[in-house]
């Protein structure tokens, strides 16, 4: 496959998870309120579910080439990254890496609440700058 071709497939399957993360969020914030991130949360956890059922079945029936960027990168990237970080989390795992699964696990949540709070403090000192 091209790679606009795969690139296109991908932006198409990545409007389409967009949408749904948003329409997904909005109706579990509407149903279970905004004290929490339910939303967030239920856009990952249903995420993750359709990822590794997903990823079972392309291991037992051959799709079309096309299928695996525009559904796997495209819609559920978009929906949520989260199910990908989780699935390759647990094949480190599954396939007997578990210091690799952990490692991806704990390092991840600790640098990316690491990354956040570095951009908070450098968006700070940015504004105290300019103002």
């Amino acid at each position: 496959m091209q790679l606009l071709s795969k690139l296109l497939l991908i932006a198409a399957g990545g409007a389409i998870g967009a949408v749904l993360r948003y329409l997904v969020s909005g109706w579990t914030y509407l149903w279970a309120g905004e004290g929490f991130p339910w939303g967030t949360m239920s856009v990952n956890i249903l995420g993750s579910f359709l990822l590794g059922f997903l990823w079972a079945l392309s291991e037992q029936v051959t799709l079309d080439a096309r299928w695996s960027p525009f559904v796997f990168v495209g819609i559920l990237g978009a929906f949520t990254t989260f199910s990908t970080y989780s699935l390759e989390s647990f094949n480190l795992i599954r396939d007997g890496e578990l210091h690799l699964g952990l490692l991806n696990l704990i390092g991840s949540n600790l640098l990316g609440l690491g990354g956040v709070y570095l951009g908070f403090l450098g968006a700070r000192a940015l504004l105290a700058l300019i103002r």
